[in-house]
């Protein structure tokens, strides 16, 4: 029996607005470099990976500025490789710098509230869980989503980061449900579906972009509204 639903928050509930692709763009215009949309997919795939493997080892919060500087300039060598565009780490370094300086932030996609209120309509327990400094409820509100989420979990208040089990047990402690009762939501494979199942939760990836087209170790949707069909399938 499902009692408990959990989400990831970027790329799951919310993403960048403007786009990646956007954001990108503008900053590379000033290095005379260009890149593509499917390029940028293909390159954040890589970058957010790394960065899952990064705080399943070292979690970012941790790093001193001179780790945090060589980690984001792989980061931005990595967005950029996706459209073959290739720079030394001291050019990728001084990009993502210009990237900084480039005003965006996060919105809500336009399945995510309906799925909420759809789960919660339903009667189940529904959560945040997010690798992010910072208070949890008021980054929900500042997106819209808090009146739709029964609790946020953020590595702020826990002190430890997805995939780390810390994290998921204190949603499963929020939810007040056993780990066989909850399905957790995400599109990262190490801090999403791995620190999902090492807790025993079971996993659904959101593969919003397309980059794991022929994954089947667990269920993969595309978008939230193929949610409740996957969710009938587990219960």
């Amino acid at each position: 029996m499902i009692t408990a639903v959990f989400f990831d928050l970027y790329n799951t509930l919310a993403g960048f607005q403007p786009s990646r692709y956007e954001i990108q763009s503008e900053a590379l215009a000033d290095f005379d470099l260009k890149v593509t949309p499917e390029g940028i997919i293909r390159g954040y795939h890589l970058a957010d990976g790394f960065m899952s493997d990064q705080n399943a080892t070292k979690p970012m919060r941790s790093l001193s500025h001179t780790e945090r500087d060589a980690f984001f300039a792989e980061y931005e060598r990595l967005v950029l490789s996706g459209s073959g565009v290739e720079v030394d780490p001291a050019l990728a370094g001084e990009i993502w710098k210009r990237i900084r300086k480039v005003e965006y932030g996060l919105a809500a996609f336009p399945d995510s509230i309906p799925a909420l209120q759809r789960l919660r309509e339903q009667g189940l327990t529904v959560g945040l869980i997010s690798n992010i400094h910072q208070d949890g409820d008021e980054l929900a509100d500042s997106l819209g989503l808090l009146s739709h989420l029964d609790f946020t979990v953020t590595s702020m208040e826990v002190g430890a980061e997805k995939p780390k089990p810390p994290i998921f047990l204190k949603a499963l402690e929020k939810a007040k449900a056993a780990p066989e009762e909850a399905v957790h939501v995400g599109d990262q494979l190490t801090s999403d579906i791995d620190g999902a199942v090492g807790v025993g939760i079971r996993p659904v990836l959101l593969d919003r972009d397309g980059n794991h087209p022929g994954y089947d170790d667990y269920p993969r949707i595309e978008t939230l509204n193929e949610l409740a069909h996957v969710l009938e399938n587990l219960a």
